[in-house]
C-alpha cells in the first residue's frame, strides 16, 4: 500500500500553536495583498471610474473565462520599497476561451500606469513564465511608459520587454495587445511587436512622442487623436487589427481572438480522473512549528496535497533527511523531493541526483519542498565527499530537462537552497508560504560567523577584543537578516512567484503543473545525455 498516514493529531497543543501563529503569518500577508488592490488609492480610483474606465483588476476578471480561476504572480512585488506594493501592474495565469493565457495589465490609478523598476522585474519575469511555459500572452495596456525620475534604471534593460515578445512569435506563442488607453514612446513598441492589436475609439493613444514633443522636435502642430488614435492606426497606420468601441467591446474582440488561435497544449494531458487526498488540507496550517529549528515530516505535506494520498516513495531507507518518490497532483504524473530533517548529507545528495535523473528519463516533472539547513559541514563530511556529492545534486538540477516546481515550506538556507532549486536554478515557478525564510545561512549564525571573524582579527594585531562592541554587532547583524530573510522581503524581491496559504498548495500546483504542460514536457537522456559532468 502506498497510500500515505498522518500521525497529525489536531488536538495536540502544539499543532494549535503553530495553526495560530500561521493564521496571524496569512492575515499579515492579506494585508499587503489589499494594498496591491487598492491600487493609487480611493482618490484616483474614483477618478479613473468617472472617466468611464474599468479597473485593471476588473478588465482582466472581464476577459477571463467565468469562473475560472487568475493565479496572480509577483502581488508584492515592490513589498518594503518606497514604490507601491505590487509594483503598478497586475500579472497571472487565467483561462480565456478554454485557453491558459499569461495577462498582464498596467495599473493606471499609480502615477498613470508608469513603470517603475519592479514593474520592470516583475514585466521581464512574466514574459519568462509565458515563453518558458508556452503561454499565449495578453497585454492590458494603459501606461505613462517609464516613470522618468527612475529611467536610469529602467531604459536600458527594459528594451528586453520587446525583444521577448518577438522571440514569443518567433517561438509560435501568440501575443495580444489590447490598448485602453496610453502606450507612448518605448510603450508604443508593444503594440508594434504584438500579433494582434486592438484599439478602442477615442481611448487608444500610440505614437512614439506625444504632441509637446513633436513641437519641440519638428515644430509641427497635432493633438492625441490625430497623431496616434485608434481611428488613425485602425484606417490609416494599420498598427491596430481591431477598432473597439469601448473597453467591454475590446475585452470582447480579445476574447474572440483567443477563441480563433487553434491553440494546443504540446505536453501530455493529464489522467481525467483522479482522488483528493484522503487527508484534511486544513491540517496543514498545523504541521509546520512555529520555530522552523524544529524538524517535521514533510510526509504530512505530501499526504495533504497529492491525488488519492498516494505516495511510492524511492529508497525510504536510504538518505532519510531527503524524502523522495512518485506521485499524481491533479491527474499529472510527478517527481517529489522533500526536505525531512533539514541538512542534506552525501547520501541525501546522491539519492537526489539519482531520482532526478530517473524522473528525466520518464518525462516526469519535479516538485521540490524546500526545509532545509544546507549541505553538512565538518571535517568527518568534508572527508567522506560532501562537496562532490553536493556538486553531483546541484549538476543534476542545473541539468534537468523536466518542469520544477519549487515550494519553501520553511528554511531555504546556504547551499541547500540551490540544491533544492531554487530562484537561481530556474524552477518554472517557486511559491514561498508565509512562515518560510531564506539567507546565506541563519542570523545568529551569521553574525556569529561574522563575530569569530573579526575576534581573530583583532587578535592577530594583539589588540584587546571590543566585547560590548561585539555584542551590539551581533545584535544588528541577527535583526537585520531576520528581516531580509522573511517572505514578504523575498516576495518583494521577487525571490518568488507569490506567497502561498499552505490550503491552497495543491490548487496552486494543479494550476502551475496545467500551464508547464501547454510546451512540450521531455526530459534529459535516458544515458545522463545532457548532464555535466559528475565527480563520482
Amino acid at each position: 500500500m502506498t497510500i500515505l498516514k498522518s500521525a497529525v493529531d489536531p488536538a495536540d497543543p502544539e499543532y494549535a500553536a503553530n495553526r495560530a501563529a500561521l493564521l496571524e503569518q496569512l492575515a499579515a500577508i492579506d494585508v499587503e495583498h489589499a494594498k496591491a488592490v487598492a491600487g493609487g488609492g480611493e482618490k484616483y480610483v474614483e477618478r479613473h471610474h468617472k472617466r468611464g474606465k474599468l479597473l485593471v483588476r476588473e478588465r482582466v476578471e472581464l476577459l477571463l473565462d467565468p469562473g475560472s480561476p487568475f493565479l496572480e504572480l509577483s502581488p508584492l512585488a515592490a513589498w518594503g520599497t518606497d514604490y507601491t506594493v505590487g509594483a503598478s501592474v497586475v500579472c497571472g495565469i487565467g483561462v480565456v476561451e478554454g485557453v491558459e493565457c499569461l495577462i498582464s495589465g498596467s495599473d493606471p490609478t499609480i502615477r498613470g500606469g508608469a513603470s517603475n523598476p519592479y514593474t520592470l522585474k516583475k514585466t521581464l519575469r512574466a514574459g519568462e513564465i509565458a515563453l518558458e511555459n508556452r503561454l499565449p500572452t495578453i497585454g492590458l495596456t494603459e501606461s505613462g511608459g517609464a516613470d522618468l525620475p527612475t529611467q536610469k534604471d529602467i531604459f536600458i534593460p527594459g528594451g528586453q520587454i520587446f525583444r521577448d515578445i518577438t522571440r514569443q512569435s518567433a517561438a509560435g506563442i501568440p501575443s495580444i495587445s489590447l490598448v485602453f488607453g496610453n502606450s507612448t514612446a518605448g510603450g508604443a513598441y508593444i503594440p508594434g511587436m504584438s500579433d494582434f492589436v486592438v484599439m478602442i475609439k477615442e481611448r487608444s493613444k500610440v505614437f512614439l512622442a506625444g504632441p509637446p514633443l513633436v513641437k519641440m522636435a519638428t515644430g509641427e502642430e497635432s493633438d492625441d487623436e490625430s497623431l496616434g488614435g485608434a481611428e488613425l492606426h485602425a484606417r490609416h497606420s494599420g498598427l491596430a487589427d481591431y477598432f473597439a468601441l469601448d473597453e467591454q467591446d475590446a475585452i470582447r474582440i480579445g476574447r474572440q481572438i483567443v477563441k480563433r488561435l487553434n491553440w494546443r497544449k504540446q505536453g501530455p494531458s493529464p489522467k481525467p480522473e483522479f482522488a483528493e487526498p484522503v487527508h484534511d488540507i486544513e491540517d496543514l496550517l498545523g504541521i509546520v512549528p512555529t520555530d522552523l529549528k524544529v524538524p517535521f515530516d514533510p510526509r504530512e505535506v505530501i499526504a495533504r496535497i497529492v491525488d488519492g494520498s498516494d505516495f511510492d516513495e524511492f529508497k525510504p531507507l536510504y538518505g532519510s533527511s531527503l524524502v523522495t518518490g512518485w506521485a499524481q497532483l491533479h491527474g499529472y504524473p510527478i517527481g517529489i523531493l522533500a526536505n525531512a530533517r533539514g541538512i542534506l548529507f552525501s547520501e541525501e545528495a546522491q539519492k537526489a541526483a539519482q531520482f532526478i535523473q530517473l524522473s528525466n528519463r520518464a518525462d516526469t516533472p519535479l516538485l521540490f519542498l524546500q526545509n532545509t539547513t544546507g549541505y553538512m559541514v565538518g571535517a568527518e563530511y568534508e572527508r567522506r565527499g560532501m562537496i562532490k556529492h553536493g556538486a553531483q545534486m546541484i549538476n543534476a538540477v542545473s541539468n534537468s530537462r523536466v518542469p520544477h516546481l519549487t515550494v519553501t515550506m520553511g528554511a531555504s538556507y546556504g547551499a541547500g537552497n540551490y540544491g533544492m532549486c531554487g530562484r537561481a536554478y530556474g524552477p518554472r515557478f517557486l511559491f514561498t508560504w508565509p512562515n518560510a525564510k531564506s539567507a546565506v545561512m541563519g542570523p545568529a549564525q551569521l553574525a556569529g560567523v561574522l563575530s569569530i571573524v573579526a575576534r581573530q582579527a583583532a587578535e592577530a594585531r594583539g589588540q584587546a577584543y571590543d566585547e560590548a562592541g561585539d555584542t551590539q554587532m551581533r545584535a544588528y547583524v541577527e535583526g537585520q537578516i531576520e528581516e531580509q530573510s522573511l517572505a514578504p522581503f523575498l516576495s518583494g524581491m521577487l525571490y518568488d512567484d507569490a506567497i502561498i496559504d499552505p490550503r491552497d498548495t495543491r490548487t496552486v500546483l494543479g494550476i502551475a503543473l496545467s500551464a508547464a504542460h501547454s510546451a512540450p514536457v521531455v526530459g534529459a537522456g535516458a544515458s545522463g545525455d545532457g548532464y555535466g559532468v559528475f565527480r563520482l
